[in-house]
């Protein structure tokens, strides 16, 4: 076995599937590790489905992650590397995947990951995926980094488990506590600014003003371009991701996918006690109406999410009004 499942009342088919992912993560970890050694895994392999750059490592993991599907309960499976869904053979799981999240940090050595959501297989793939992100039976993520961890929800809070490089084994660590609601820190690309809707604009206003602004204290900035590295850190220390839409061509919905990003995430976020919205409406409500469709993203403590939404609806009281009253 390759994680320890100890506990969980898992079905035995959605329990297979999670040994297959983390053996799949844990042979990852190990040939990220080795990247220029044997091979240059950041080299170009043209473009994907979504119309992204393609490197080595995302076909790699896309491969890998197929090939462990073989015998699987898996009926259908979406990935960000194919243009359309693929159906497998009879099954009763419906696996959504993005493969190598991150990927232009890897040559970079900044920590870069796999999302992944299940939802209950439907008679089609498009009926699989195609629907609320709260038919999702389990989500999560692999980060590979400092350490390879594993957090994931089966719909009763937030778990985490972290690779034994000895052994090869995730191991089980505590339960995520949720979101910490004092927090000075946001994550939004600034160099975007200028494409930025109104309402966003305010937001960050505000939030960059410090102490002398609406709010009243100072806020800190990160972006790391790497959505598993951003969820990872929001989830142990609170704060607030933001991936709007804007002006440019090709934005007016963000740049993040709905069904194998931003629904994952969104429904480990809810299961930590946090929001996440497309900046107003909660991501698990909403319905994608394509495989590589995309939203705008906007996730983390719940108050933080809740008055990002009111910039949008009631700017002249967003920037003063307590968190107690949001």
């Amino acid at each position: 076995m390759s994680i320890d499942l100890q506990g969980l009342a898992l079905a035995p088919d959605l329990s297979d599937l999670m040994q297959r992912l983390t053996g799949v993560a844990a042979r990852l970890q190990r040939v990220i590790a080795r990247n220029g050694i044997t091979q240059d895994l950041a080299a170009a392999q043209g473009t994907n489905a979504g119309g992204d750059g393609q490197k080595a490592l995302d076909v790699i993991a896309d491969e890998a992650f197929k090939t462990a599907l073989e015998g699987s309960a898996v009926a259908h499976f979406a990935s960000e590397e194919d243009e359309d869904f693929i159906t497998l053979w009879p099954g009763r799981l419906a696996l959504a995947i993005d493969p190598l999240d991150g990927s232009s940090n890897i040559e970079v050595n900044v920590s870069i990951g796999t999302i992944f959501s299940v939802f209950p297989a439907e008679a089609t793939p498009e009926a699989s995926f195609l629907r609320a992100g709260r038919a999702q039976i389990a989500a999560g993520f692999f980060i590979y980094g400092p350490q390879c961890a594993l957090i994931a929800t089966f719909g009763a809070g937030v778990l985490k488990w972290v690779l034994d490089p000895d052994t090869g084994r995730f191991e089980r660590l505590a339960d995520l506590a949720p979101l910490p609601e004092d927090t000075t820190e946001y994550a939004i690309n600034a160099s975007n600014q200028r494409h930025w809707t109104a309402p966003i604009q305010a937001y960050v206003a505000d939030l960059v003003a410090g102490a002398e602004g609406p709010r009243q204290r100072n806020f800190n900035t990160r972006w790391i371009a790497s959505l598993v590295a951003e969820s990872y850190r929001i989830l142990h220390r609170g704060g607030v991701f933001l991936y709007p839409s804007d002006n440019r061509k090709g934005y007016e919905r963000g740049r993040l996918r709905h069904v194998y990003e931003c629904a994952p995430i969104a429904f480990v976020i809810e299961q930590a006690g946090g929001l996440a919205t497309d900046g107003q409406t909660a991501i698990l409500d909403l319905v994608p109406q394509a495989l590589h469709g995309r939203t705008p993203f906007v996730f983390g403590t719940a108050v933080k999410v809740k008055r990002i939404a009111l910039y949008h609806d009631a700017p002249e009281r967003a920037g003063h009004l307590p968190d107690h009253e949001l």
